[in-house]
């Protein structure tokens, strides 16, 4: 190589380390010194004063995940042999579920189980956080193995409300060829910020800078950050009791929705889906879900006129469009 070619290698060799350098000063700068907003106690943004206290909640127990952390769990037992797992939304855990829960059981609909995510409930040990992206995935297969294994249902169902629904869509995306479910009920599910679903609220403060850098980082292999966290939670504080979690890590809220390709994670989802939505949802926008399943998927689509957000648990008319669904589909005898 000639003194010209030196030359012109060592100038290009120090333009492209001082652009990395840049790069990540720039990048540094995004993840640690932008900082995520505090949970604010002053917002209503959702019908909370519809969570009454559950009373007579079954008592927790416990399963074993493949990294050997005992995670819980509630049972809601039933003469069905049909069996749901139900998945609950962000910022709280499982007890909420209960009045959907309790009306499946009861009614001889489907034993219900209802985890409570790693990283929240009243059991949390590293609340807000997971190991790694997708260690929710992880969790759900395991707790499925343990069920198959451990009660064998003639159906095994995966169901999930808000972000927990959102969950179960990212799951079935990344369910393998032989899958752990046999259907999907998914309750106002999260899709991603970007789908014609999303609406605007005072819910949720986005660390958009950070997640923004964090997406850089990821995208070339760097995870070192991943604790950092991203989003927090306008929960009343009015209806907090200090088991909710109000603050999510990079690696939490990444496992708690589809991937950024959401169209290809609805499409993995079996015919045997049902998506129910409150008409008066004020998280999300209830007239988009139709259109958005029917281009990606056989799912069933139904929205419920005057309920709301969390009525899609709660309110009787709800319940029975669930109960009729995993009824026709499922084959268990009607309540």
């Amino acid at each position: 190589m000639g003194a010209l070619g030196k030359k012109f290698w060592k100038t290009f060799g120090i333009s492209v380390v001082s652009s990395l350098l840049v790069f990540c000063l720039v990048v540094f700068c995004l993840v640690v010194m932008v900082p995520t907003d505090e949970p604010r106690g002053d917002v209503q943004s959702l019908s909370f004063d519809e969570l009454t206290a559950a009373e007579n909640l079954p008592e927790v127990e416990y399963y074993s995940a493949r990294d050997d952390a005992e995670l819980p769990y509630r049972h809601y037992p039933s003469s069905a042999d049909i069996a749901i797992v139900l998945l609950h939304g962000s910022a709280y855990h499982s007890s909420y579920l209960a009045p959907l829960a309790s009306y499946l059981a009861r009614n001889g609909v489907a034993e219900v189980y209802t985890p409570d995510l790693r990283g929240h409930g009243p059991h949390a040990e590293n609340r807000g956080d997971v190991a790694h992206v997708g260690q929710l995935e992880d969790d759900i297969a395991d707790f499925a193995d343990f069920l198959r294994r451990t009660t064998d249902p003639s159906a095994l169902l995966l169901g999930g409300h808000s972000s927990g629904g959102g969950t179960a869509i990212r799951f079935a995306g990344n369910d393998g060829t032989k899958p752990r479910f046999d259907g999907y009920v998914l309750l106002a599910p999260y899709i991603h910020h970007t789908a014609a679903t999303y609406r605007d609220s005072e819910w949720t403060n986005v660390n958009v800078a950070r997640m923004a850098g964090l997406g850089m980082l990821n995208s070339v292999g760097i995870t070192a950050f991943n604790h950092e966290r991203v989003i927090s939670f306008n929960m009343p504080e009015s209806y907090r009791d200090g088991t909710e979690t109000l603050g999510y890590s990079y690696r939490l809220q990444r496992s708690m929705h589809p991937r950024d390709d959401y169209h290809s994670d609805i499409s993995g989802l079996p015919a045997e889906t049902l998506v129910v939505v409150g008409e008066q949802d004020e998280t999300f926008t209830a007239e988009a879900y139709e259109p958005l399943f029917a281009r990606h998927s056989e799912a069933t689509v139904r929205t419920v006129g005057g309920v709301s957000h969390f009525g899609v648990v709660r309110e009787p008319s709800a319940q029975q469009v669930v109960a009729e669904w995993v009824t026709s589909v499922a084959g268990s005898p009607r309540p």
